[in-house]
């Protein structure tokens, strides 16, 4: 006696008819999923992330180490090193290391209150006020982040200052004081554009406070090693004087291994820094896995908001307040920046030596290779980590090796790179002029976390092309873009690697320039940062907080859909 057939479609069993207990085989998964969980992605991801970890090796580990070693040796220019054990650290703390610290402090006390306070709080009011306040607080967030150029700030200051000497008793303040100013804007407009993609679109009701709290972990840690790595305000402002009160770990090394050629000595203080800023990257790296951060991209287009400024009641007031907020953080910013843009439209006649051509080439070519090869490796490996998944759900944990250089900039390893450029005999060439920087390791984070979120749509089978990369084109323009001009306003490193005045980029050109012919220096401050240039950059970024950032939402917890346990 047979068993009834199953209707084709209904009934509990399978429409393909049968026996009950027939097996069938099981539902494959769509085409996107069978390749995330394959192994040749796998593969593959790890295959992109060795060239950042050789990359990571050459420009971050190796000085580490070199930095360490050197620290434990009596060395300078001149002479073969000998081993000097502890007494370069004991030479250090002797000679007011300590005091470096409590400077550090103070510098970022008021530049964590702007992150800390008052960016969350103009990132809320404005997300409240309805999409056009977000739009218009977006743009506006753009100008401090355009005009970085810390160089042509300080040295406007520097100039036009009433009062050149400061006082023993009020320098620390003075120049405290001088920090907060110029870094207002760019300080608030960074941590802004942060908090407002954590607090896009939510569900109504529900406060995304471990989003807040991450972003704002993060981002109060990178004011901190920003804070700790000053070096350009007290070397253009006040020398680290008087009598060393105002000088900063950076200044400090800097000045110990050029100027008394005490390498050992400077090595010390750039492996106890290191140290730190080690710390402080492995904290944020913590708290980034801990909350399972990512970055999701909620399409071209836009979609209803939930926010309760947008309909109607307290949004009248609420984009009072922004507009009232964005005029002050406008306002505040042309002040601090009157003396450097007061010469923006100025035409300059350069030095006698370099012309306007070669001096521009050589201010912004070599940032521009640096920041493409170290924004490209950085891309290309996040992709492997958060797109391919190599570890499965624990791919994050594959940042961590990268995790203690995440905030270390040029001058704790500077000892390191000018010996590089030396024995390379790279000095006063275009070569030496590249930053030795060829992996970005904050652009490895946030390429990770965007590919993170990118990932879901395309393992559910969409097209790698419209669900991957096309979303994360435009973070690769901004990062590289953001890198350019952060590498090409630096003074540091030209200072190291320039000796004569032809081959000077603007930032070194102006500072020699202004210090030769204080009084009538000022028209060389429009080479640091040209107003062409200038507008090229604020366009872009306008384009892309409004186009692109506006549409990026930084998430926490486990997205929809994904297993418990695997990928």
């Amino acid at each position: 006696m047979g068993y009834p057939e199953q209707p084709t479609g209904t009934g509990h069993f399978p429409s393909t008819g049968g026996h009950p207990h027939q097996q069938y085989p099981p539902r494959q998964p769509p085409p996107g999923q069978a390749r995330a969980g394959s192994a040749g992605p796998a593969l593959l991801g790890v295959a992109l992330l060795l060239p950042a970890l050789i990359a990571l090796i050459w420009s971050y580990v190796v000085p580490t180490f070199s930095t360490v070693l050197t620290s434990f040796r009596e060395e300078d220019l001149f002479r073969a090193p000998r081993p000097a054990g502890v007494e370069n650290y004991r030479t250090l703390f002797e000679d007011g290391f300590l005091s470096q610290f409590g400077l550090v402090l103070l510098l970022a006390l008021l530049p964590l209150a702007l992150a800390l306070v008052l960016a969350p709080l103009l990132s809320f009011v404005a997300d409240r006020a309805g999409r056009l306040a977000r739009l218009l607080a977006r743009a506006v967030l753009a100008l401090p982040v355009a005009a970085y150029a810390p160089v042509a700030v300080y040295l406007g200051w520097r100039l036009h200052r009433r009062d050149p000497e400061f006082s023993t008793d009020g320098a620390r303040l003075e120049l405290a004081w001088a920090v907060a100013a110029t870094s207002f804007g760019l300080v608030v407009a960074v941590a802004a554009t942060a908090y407002l993609s954590a607090l896009r679109r939510r569900e109504p009701g529900r406060w995304p406070y471990q989003a807040m709290l991450t972003v704002g972990g993060v981002v109060g840690l990178a004011v901190l090693a920003g804070a700790l790595q000053i070096y350009t305000a007290p070397a253009l402002l006040t020398g680290g004087g008087p009598t060393r009160s105002t000088t900063t770990p950076v200044l400090g090394l800097v000045q110990v291994s050029f100027v008394t050629f005490r390498l050992g000595v400077g090595a010390a203080s750039a492996t106890l820094l290191l140290v730190i800023l080690g710390v402080l990257g492995l904290v944020a790296t913590g708290l980034l896995l801990a909350s399972r951060a990512r970055i999701d991209f909620d399409g071209w287009r836009d979609r209803p908001a939930a926010s309760p400024g947008a309909a109607g009641g307290p949004s009248g007031l609420l984009v009072g307040i922004v507009v009232a907020a964005l005029v002050v953080l406008l306002a505040v910013f042309a002040w601090a920046s009157a003396p450097w843009l007061r010469h923006a439209f100025s035409s300059p006649d350069t030095p006698s030596g370099p012309n306007l051509p070669e001096v521009l080439v050589d201010t912004w070519l070599p940032p521009l290779v640096s920041a493409v090869v170290s924004v490209g490796l950085a891309a290309v490996a996040g992709f492997g980590i958060g797109a391919l998944r190599p570890l499965g759900r624990w791919s994050e944990l594959l940042l961590l090796p990268f995790a203690p250089w995440l905030f270390v900039g040029i001058g704790p390893l500077a000892i390191v790179g000018f010996k590089r450029a030396s024995e390379n005999d790279q000095i006063d060439t275009f070569l030496g002029l590249i930053p030795p920087v060829w992996l970005s390791v904050p652009a490895l984070f946030v390429f990770t976390l965007l590919f993170r979120g990118l990932a879901p749509k395309w393992r559910s089978g969409g097209d790698p092309a419209r669900t991957l990369l096309l979303p994360a084109l435009p973070m690769l323009a901004a990062a590289v873009l953001l890198t350019w001009l952060v590498h090409a306003q630096q003074l540091l490193w030209p200072l190291l690697v320039v000796h004569r005045v032809e081959n000077a980029p603007a930032p070194l050109l102006a500072n020699m320039w202004t210090q030769q012919f204080r009084s009538s220096g000022g028209e060389i401050l429009s080479l640091v940062l040209p107003l062409p240039l200038l507008v090229v950059f604020l366009l872009a970024f306008v384009a892309l907080q409004i186009g692109y950032l506006d549409r990026l939402a930084i998430r926490t917890g486990r997205p929809p859909g994904e297993p418990d346990r695997g990928e």
